[in-house]
């Protein structure tokens, strides 16, 4: 086991394959975790989750270490790949399930959510006003093992090529020094 401080960030940009494929490239990002965060009931299962009855969103944890990439610019990475500003949607996908949210690991990361968010409203980043949510990490729940690096596994599939791949070009034209070699 090596010494390294180790970052979680939890973060709900809409679909979760989508935000895995995104951050799985990102340098100093150890570990991406997709599944379910911010609802009211125990070890949901994804068929339960899409009916956007449980409260929960699909999320991503992700494990970075903070001497190589900051939360904070993880968040701006987050913050360009999704809509932030249309309520419980992302492009096709709607459903509270597929909100924009922070789930916070500290009073340090609140800060910085609402940092980042007043920011990119005073250089009028987005057309609209950002309905991100920043509320506390609650209980993370993982995925079922057919959701795990879905992106990689299934590149072909027409949904990965027409929602994803457009993410991760944005992702290399706008943060390519943050990538992983």
């Amino acid at each position: 086991m090596n010494n390294e401080k180790i970052g979680i960030a939890s973060l709900a940009g809409g679909c979760f394959w989508c935000t895995e494929a995104v951050f799985e490239r990102i340098a100093g990002v150890t570990k991406v975790i997709s599944g379910f965060t911010g609802g009211t009931i125990k070890n949901p299962a994804y068929r339960e989750i899409i009916t956007g009855r449980t409260g929960h969103a699909e999320a991503v944890e992700i494990h970075f270490n903070p001497e190589i990439i900051s939360f904070e610019e993880l968040l701006y990475i987050f913050f360009s790949i999704h809509d932030p500003t249309t309520l419980n949607r992302q492009q096709y996908d709607v459903g509270t399930q597929y909100r924009s949210a922070i789930f916070y690991h500290s009073e340090e990361q609140k800060e910085t959510a609402f940092k980042v968010i007043e920011r990119l409203e005073k250089e009028k980043v987005f057309n609209a006003l950002i309905v991100t949510g920043i509320t506390a990490a609650t209980t993370f729940y993982e995925a079922e093992p057919e959701h795990k690096e879905y992106y990689s596994k299934h590149r072909e599939q027409q949904y990965c090529q027409v929602i994803i791949d457009p993410k991760i070009k944005k992702l290399k034209e706008l943060f390519s020094e943050k990538l992983k070699n």
